[in-house]
């Protein structure tokens, strides 16, 4: 299996540190290109290459960082512990929410968004837990995308080829 398309939930809590950090990292740095581009098109707007550089790394690195702080205290913390239960979760989300603080040289900011994160951290673990889905799919259907030849437009969708009629049954 390629290392990118590892995902969190692949290994149980407490394996596979490094295909779990590289799976939060994936939406670290899809987010922090996110907002280093809205950054740098409105907020700031740095002169030149270099500048425009340093805002992408100075707002995809942090959060990367979090990621990071995330996934190896959750899986520390499973490890000493041994077990595995939302109280490592909410031991990582205060990690995360430490490196914020860090990165904002606010320990009170760090702290809420360590119990915010922690939070949030603990609720996925009862989804995951209990088998349901916090931000279930849509059901509906996708015009223009990446995904839209998965997509059935036709108003009836074929049978499928070892389907039968009731008249052919009866021969």
């Amino acid at each position: 299996m390629s290392i990118l398309r590892s995902k969190y939930y692949d290994y149980p809590d407490g394996e596979d540190a490094f295909g779990k950090i590289v799976a939060t990292n994936k939406y670290a740095i899809a987010a922090g290109l996110a907002w280093s581009t809205f950054d740098v098109l409105t907020l700031t707007k740095p002169q030149g290459y270099i500048p425009t550089l340093g805002r992408f790394a100075y707002n995809t690195g942090p959060l990367m960082g979090m990621a990071t702080a995330f996934t190896v205290t959750t899986l520390a913390a499973t490890n000493i512990r041994g077990k595995d239960d939302k109280l490592n979760y909410l031991i990582g989300g205060f990690a995360a929410g430490g490196v914020f603080g860090a990165w904002k040289h606010n320990h009170v900011a760090g702290l809420v968004t360590g119990l915010f994160l922690g939070i949030a951290g603990v609720i996925k673990k009862m989804s995951i837990e209990q088998g349901w889905e916090f931000f279930p799919d849509s059901p509906t259907h996708q015009y223009g995308g990446v995904n839209i030849a998965k997509n059935d437009y036709t108003l009836m969708a074929d049978r499928p080829g070892n389907w039968t009629t009731e008249a052919e049954e009866k021969k």
